[in-house]
């Protein structure tokens, strides 16, 4: 192991409990050890439960799984009323313990008004009727009860209800409750969520959204009294020696309901700004809690807490290593961490851990790889959170993503098997073939290595000089370093296996190949929209690849995703970008998870980049486009340089038969997940 890495395996304790190394696997919503947001109720989750033995095998120090209600989302069951739950999870801690790895259970109060009310249930509950009819199954009242009444993060024309001092009490109760059934089960300690990313206790703590006038509210010790009593409650139900961690936010990042402060941005915070945190975290060590788990933001600025590939690596470790210097408790700091930065700041003393989560979703064997000096054999998390959190919303929308995906957090795109292990395994192939695929993108190279470790033959054919597809120029924007360190990964992982790769090689006639299954991965193609003087726009992929340049001024036609992150790359640049998009809003597919999508409108509209939504193309000019918007109002926008982003379709090879399978783009166009899941589930069955 490189030395520069050593601080990251020296020892540390949170109260009278010893960690091995530094490194914290950080909760992650979907690994409950107690499921998540299951219509089976909760119990113990052994998919789970074998998620984190994989990742305390390969020496991580520090586990701790995603939320766990106190109170069951689906039939409302409180969790200390499963012993049979705490049973399984006493065998399980005792296989933990056996890896030397520790692991403490975060429990939460709850998420207030950032409970991601979905299009399906906001109606429901919006209908006096529906709502007391699903009462019994899904209480929406309690799941969003807040501090005060106010508006849903993600259902602005749903009033959240004010919580009552009773239901207050009942939540510390149980808090201690269930932190004694824990303790009793072998869990090391357990972490209060949170005053943290806006959920509940982090409500009652900002002024901004805490409105009451009885003792939960108004001073600072009010505020912060919630969060006090539930670690004051769990030390006299478990003793002081049980370590209690706190999930906090150093800074809140935000400047208004639904407006956060972006990396830069000189704006007001209006909720916990660094001088109270200063205080908080002082007072909070002194009602009890024994280590700060750290980060900023809330959901109205997510994209802090959970950063996307937009944001600075190590984005928080600068607020993090300042609000140490106010307690006495370990600190540990999240987001985008990288080892070699973590390790200094902890030899510094600025931080006590490093805390990672998706990292651990797409390798859980990076640890070990790092200890070994293999970090190139590390595959790449790309924040996109396309499967483990994609959460996703636009204007005039709730939380758009499928129930199906609701209650499926955690997985990864890059990773099928992750939380999946019962969907996505490779067995032995029951008889070898020769397999021919053609096109060498994303799709084809995920294809080629699942096919290859089940035991097949496997030629890969790639009509251009690399592999790589589309993904090259998707890869290609400043920001998209880990992007390009995944087409790194898959280019040497290929070589590990007989795959034997044809480059410069453009097939024309599939059966022509010899092959007993033919898999076509050939990604998709712009599409053209018929507007006058549209021969004069740059295609978003020419762009990308630096193939044209453009000038000071350029106008975007197509605010999707790929056209937004254009915007931000020219932005970068020094270049003024203009937007133009026919949709209500930017980014509105569905499966974009709102940190990502949120950062990039929370940018444009903090840096003052021209937006124009509902806004339709009419004419590409010399010298910029003619445009027409919602009101019928057609105007001008000049410009040096346009570029088209206005979509993609399947460019799949005109080829029928039994043994030909398409996957990717070239079948239906998505995204990474899409992609090499779908590769998956071609391959797993040839």
């Amino acid at each position: 192991m490189d030395t520069k890495y050593e601080a990251l395996f020296t020892p540390w304790k949170i109260g009278n409990v010893e960690i091995k190394n530094r490194i914290v696997m950080c909760p992650m919503g979907g690994t409950s050890l107690f499921g998540w947001f299951e219509l089976g109720g909760c119990h113990f989750d052994k998919e789970a439960a074998k998620l984190f033995i994989e990742r305390a095998n390969n020496n991580v120090g520090l586990i701790i799984p995603g939320i766990a209600p106190l109170r069951d989302t689906f039939w409302g069951k409180w969790l200390w009323q499963n012993p049979k739950m705490f049973e399984e999870l006493k065998v399980f801690m005792d296989e933990i313990h056996k890896t030397g790895a520790k692991l403490f259970v975060q429990l939460t109060a709850g998420m207030g008004r950032s409970w991601a009310i979905t299009e399906l249930v906001g109606p429901l509950h919006k209908n006096k009727f529906t709502r007391a009819l699903i009462k019994p199954i899904i209480d929406t009242s309690h799941e969003l009860a807040s501090p005060s009444a106010q508006p849903s993060r993600w259902a602005p024309d749903i009033i959240c209800p004010e919580m009552t001092k009773g239901q207050i009490h009942e939540i510390i109760e149980a808090f201690a409750k269930t932190a004694k059934l824990c303790m009793d089960a072998g869990v090391d300690g357990v972490e209060v969520h949170a005053v943290h990313e806006g959920y509940l206790l982090d409500q009652f703590a900002m002024e901004f959204f805490n409105k009451r006038t009885d003792e939960y509210g108004g001073s600072f010790e009010n505020r912060y009294r919630f969060a006090a009593e539930v670690v004051k409650a769990i030390k006299k139900s478990c003793g002081d020696d049980f370590p209690v961690s706190l999930r906090y936010s150093v800074e809140s990042k935000m400047k208004g309901f639904q407006q956060g402060i972006v990396p830069g941005e000189d704006a007001k915070e209006v909720g916990r700004c660094m001088e109270e945190s200063e205080r908080a975290a002082k007072f909070l060590q002194d009602a009890g809690y024994d280590m700060l788990n750290a980060d900023n933001g809330t959901y109205d600025s997510w994209y802090w807490a959970h950063p996307p590939m937009y944001m600075p690596q190590n984005c928080n470790l600068d607020d993090v290593a300042h609000i140490k210097k106010f307690v006495d408790i370990p600190v540990v700091c999240a987001g985008r961490m990288e080892p070699e930065v973590g390790a200094q700041a902890v030899a510094e003393g600025k931080i006590d851990g490093v805390g990672v989560a998706r990292q651990f979703l797409t390798d859980p064997q990076w640890i070990t790889k790092l200890i070994e000096d293999r970090l190139e054999d590390i595959k790449p998390c790309i924040c996109c959170h396309s499967g483990c959190f994609n959460f996703s919303s636009h204007k005039g929308h709730y939380n758009t993503q499928d129930l199906t995906d609701t209650m499926g957090l955690a997985r990864c795109a890059l990773n099928p098997e992750t939380m999946q292990s019962k969907k996505y395994n490779l067995k032995p192939a029951k008889k070898v073939k020769n397999i021919a695929i053609i096109g060498g993108g994303i799709g084809g190279m995920e294809s080629a290595l699942v096919c290859a470790k089940r035991g097949h033959k496997v030629t890969l054919y790639e009509k251009s000089g690399q592999l790589g597809g589309v993904f090259i120029a998707a890869a290609a924007p400043s920001f998209k370093e880990k992007d390009r360190d995944l087409i790194a990964w898959y280019r040497r992982e290929l070589g590990k296996y007989p795959i034997e790769v044809r480059l410069n090689t453009e097939v024309k006639d599939l059966n022509s190949l010899g092959a007993d299954e033919i898999i076509v991965a050939t990604g998709s193609k712009p599409v053209t929209i018929p507007v006058k003087g549209i021969e004069r726009g740059i295609e978003a992929i020419d762009f990308l690849l630096g193939k044209k340049e453009v000038g000071q001024n350029v106008v975007i036609i197509g605010g999707g995703l790929t056209g937004c992150e254009i915007a931000y790359e020219l932005y970068l640049q020094g270049k003024n970008p203009t937007i133009v998009e026919m949709q209500e809003d930017l980014i509105t597919t569905k499966g974009i998870c709102l940190a990502n999508t949120s950062f990039l409108r929370d940018f444009f509209k903090a840096n003052k980049v021209p937006v124009h939504l509902e806004t339709k193309l009419i004419q590409v000019m010399a010298d910029g486009v003619q445009v027409c918007n919602k009101e019928g109002l057609s105007f001008k926008i000049d410009a040096d340089s346009v570029i088209l982003s206005t979509g993609y379709r399947p460019n799949a090879l005109a080829a029928k038969g039994k043994n030909i399978h398409v996957v990717g783009d070239a079948s239906k166009v998505g995204n990474l997940r899409t992609v090499i899941w779908g590769a998956w589930d071609v391959c797993m069955k040839l």
